[in-house]
């Protein structure tokens, strides 16, 4: 089936990956509301930068821990089950919020539970997900697989925050999360009709000892490859400083540019078009250019692009200025993710990315809480501002980093 997938035109020329591919995006578009319609429901509950961070804290922290388990479970389990059973238990838990919203009884802590159920469940689902894509396509189509992958979640972003902000001015939240739980209901039925996903051997659920030994192994992998060791620790610095500058940006939108939430949701469509222009790049130039030096080039001007977001008081200036850092920010993730799924054995391929995933996304929730506590008790654009000079700071030592730099697989 690999040895196919390599011959072929496209990725798009799996039917697996077809279909897998229109299930996505239509739960990606769900998704693309909710990150609108929960950070807003918390801000207009709480009006603290803290405690709006705090969920998205709720959705960071179990993912990156319980990534290490599902990396073990996607290598050892029917993935396609396995994602189906994660999209179910994200449906009702979206269903339970549109539910308890309706009768007026959604509260924070209600929130911050079910973000947590969600996280739980979307570990297990991303590390089936990226387990299956060498699977589909092949090794060496990886990096174009993950970019359209990434440009559809960008497309949800760049379409669903400005009709998102438009809902929530006529019709307040609930939308939003009725919309998101059909999503997952229809990725569910996507998912049935793929026939598998992997792994070649399916070994039924592992042991605790089992599961162990996967978590070792797996970072065993990660910390004998040079390459990988050294862009997952500048990974961790990048997502303790990106995570905790997304974490405050509608407190630092509310204070600093007196933004509506019309306005949020137009300023995160616009942002969201940069995304989109760099996954498109992704896919267009995937391995055309050394993988290292393009990285570093790309973190050099995510950083520059960054640095007038703290110095403009324009909100559309703003907004410009973060698209165009997205327009890095994709073309880094794309490649990144694509240079993982090449170098990892397929054999367990999901252990190894659940160890880098610990790794990296260990960096978001300090971010979140640090950010957010400066934002409380000092000011949103101070906050942001040492965001800015952090990823100035982390692109210049990926830049002088010769394992970065110079690699080439």
């Amino acid at each position: 089936m690999v040895a196919v997938a390599r011959l072929a035109p496209s990725v798009f020329s799996s039917r697996g990956f077809r279909q897998y591919f229109l299930g996505q995006s239509l739960s990606l578009l769900g998704d693309g509301l909710r990150t609108l319609a929960i950070p807003l429901f918390a801000y207009h509950l709480t009006h603290s930068a803290l405690s709006t961070g705090a969920s998205l804290a709720c959705e960071v922290g179990p993912f990156s821990l319980f990534g290490l388990v599902g990396g073990s479970l996607a290598d050892r389990i029917d993935r396609r089950k396995l994602m189906i059973v994660c999209d179910a238990i994200r449906c009702v838990v979206m269903a339970g919020f549109a539910v308890a919203y309706a009768l007026h009884v959604l509260t924070m802590p209600m929130i911050y539970s079910g973000l947590i159920v969600i996280s739980i469940a979307a570990a297990a689902f991303l590390s089936a997900q990226s387990s299956s894509i060498p699977y589909l396509v092949g090794k060496d189509r990886t990096t174009e697989a993950v970019a359209v992958l990434i440009g559809a979640e960008n497309f949800s972003n760049l379409v669903m925050p400005t009709l998102g902000g438009a809902l929530f001015a006529i019709f307040g939240h609930l939308p939003a999360l009725i919309a998101n739980a059909a999503t997952y209901f229809a990725s569910q039925l996507s998912l049935m009709r793929i026939k598998t996903l992997g792994p070649e051997h399916v070994h039924g659920l592992p042991s605790p000892r089992q599961v162990s030994a996967d978590i070792a192994l797996g970072f065993r992998a990660l910390f004998a490859d040079r390459g990988m060791r050294a862009q997952a620790a500048l990974a961790f610095g990048f997502n303790l400083f990106a995570f905790g500058g997304y974490s405050i940006l509608i407190p630092f939108l509310k204070t600093g540019f007196a933004a509506s939430d019309r306005e949020i949701g137009v300023f995160l469509g616009v942002t969201a078009v940069g995304a989109v222009i760099g996954t498109l790049f992704s896919t267009v130039n995937a391995r055309r250019w050394p993988f290292g030096r393009a990285l570093v080039v790309a973190y050099l001007i995510d950083a520059l692009f960054f640095i007038p977001i703290v110095l403009t008081r324009d909100l559309w200036l703003a907004a410009a200025c973060w698209a165009a850092s997205n327009v890095a920010a994709s073309f880094e993730i794309a490649q990144i993710i694509g240079f993982r799924l090449r170098v990892a054995p397929a054999e367990f391929v999901g252990r190894v990315m659940g160890a880098v995933r610990l790794v990296v996304l260990g960096g978001m929730l300090p971010g979140v809480f640090i950010f957010g506590w400066i934002a409380d008790h000092r000011s949103a654009h101070l906050a942001m501002s040492i965001v800015v000079l952090g990823f100035v700071a982390l692109a210049v030592v990926a830049f002088c980093t010769p394992a970065v730099r110079n690699e080439s697989r």
